[in-house]
C-alpha cells in the first residue's frame, strides 16, 4: 500500500549528541534514539557510565560512541564536539539533558556556591553546547535542539531557588533560540519532565513518592525515563519541522492539576 503521508518519522543515520547520558533520562534518550537507528554520541561527566551505556547500545545492535564530558568546561565541549564529528559525523540533533539539583535555602551559607554551580550546569552549558554544535546543525537547514528543563520551569517550590531559576532560564533560552534560528531551519524545543524515577528522585522514600503522586499527579504515579525519551524523539523527527519554541510538560498532568 502506498504511503499517504510525505514527512519522515525516521532518525535513522542521523547523529544525536546527548549530554548527561550515563543514567536516568539521558540513558533512556540515548537508547530510544539508538533503537530508531540514530548514531548516538553518549556523553556524561561519568565517563565509565557513558561507556557502559554506549556498550549497551552496541550490544543491542545499535551505533554509539562515548565521551567523558564536563559541560562546565568550554574547552572540553569544543574538543568533544569535534571528536564526535570525526567519529560519527556532523551533529544533526542536540539533546541538552545534563543537570544538577542542589537544595539551597536563600539564607544558606553555601547559597552562592549552589547558585553558580547550578546555573553553570543547567543553563550556561546548554548555550555552550548549542554554540559548539551550531555549524553542524545549520548545514542542512534541518537541525534539532531539544533542551530538558523541568516542571520547576513552570512553577516553583521552596528551597531549590537556583534549580528553579535555572530551569526557567532554559525555557527562556529555548524560546529565544527558536526565534533566532527558525529562519535557518533549526528547531528548538523544551521538554519539562515532572516526577520521574531517576537517580535524582531515588533518595525519596517510596511511600512519600506514592503520597505525592496521589495528591498532585492525575495519573497517580511517577513517570519512567523512557516516557520522557519518546517525547524528545518526537521533537527531533524530520516530520516535526513545524514545531519550534514549544515547552512540553511530561508530568502525568501535574502542571494542569496544580497550575
Amino acid at each position: 500500500m502506498p504511503k499517504l503521508s510525505v514527512l519522515s518519522r525516521s532518525v535513522a543515520g542521523r547523529v544525536v549528541l546527548v549530554t548527561g547520558a550515563a543514567s536516568g533520562m539521558g540513558r533512556a534518550i540515548a537508547r530510544v534514539f539508538a533503537d530508531e537507528g540514530a548514531l548516538v554520541a553518549v556523553t556524561d561527566l561519568d565517563g565509565p557510565g557513558a561507556e557502559r551505556v554506549a556498550s549497551e547500545i552496541r550490544d543491542a545492535g545499535g551505533s554509539a560512541a562515548d565521551w567523558a564530558l564536563d559541560v562546565v568546561d568550554p574547552q572540553r565541549i569544543e574538543a568533544v564536539v569535534a571528536d564526535v564529528v570525526t567519529r560519527l559525523g556532523p551533529v544533526d540533533i542536540l539533546v541538552n539533558n545534563a543537570g544538577v539539583s542542589i537544595a539551597a535555602p536563600i539564607n544558606a551559607d553555601d547559597y552562592e556556591v549552589a547558585w553558580h554551580t547550578t546555573l553553570a550546569v543547567n543553563l550556561t552549558a546548554h548555550a555552550r553546547m548549542v554554540r559548539a554544535c551550531l555549524p553542524h546543525l545549520l548545514r542542512n537547514r534541518d537541525g534539532r535542539i531539544v533542551n530538558i528543563a523541568s516542571t520547576e520551569a513552570l512553577g516553583a517550590q521552596s528551597y531549590i531557588g537556583p534549580y528553579t531559576a535555572s530551569k526557567h532560564g532554559v525555557v527562556g533560552l529555548t524560546r529565544s533560540l527558536a526565534v533566532e534560528l527558525g529562519s535557518q531551519g533549526v528547531t528548538v524545543n523544551c521538554v519539562c519532565p515532572g516526577p520521574i524515577n531517576t537517580a535524582m528522585t531515588e533518595p525519596i522514600p517510596d511511600d512519600a513518592k506514592a503520597k505525592y503522586a496521589r495528591r498532585r499527579v492525575p495519573l497517580r504515579r511517577y513517570g519512567d525515563p523512557e516516557e520522557v525519551a519518546h517525547m524528545v524523539l518526537n521533537l527531533a523527527l524530520p516530520a516535526s519541522q513545524f514545531v519550534t519554541g514549544a515547552v512540553i510538560p511530561v508530568d502525568g498532568g501535574l502542571v494542569t492539576m496544580n497550575g
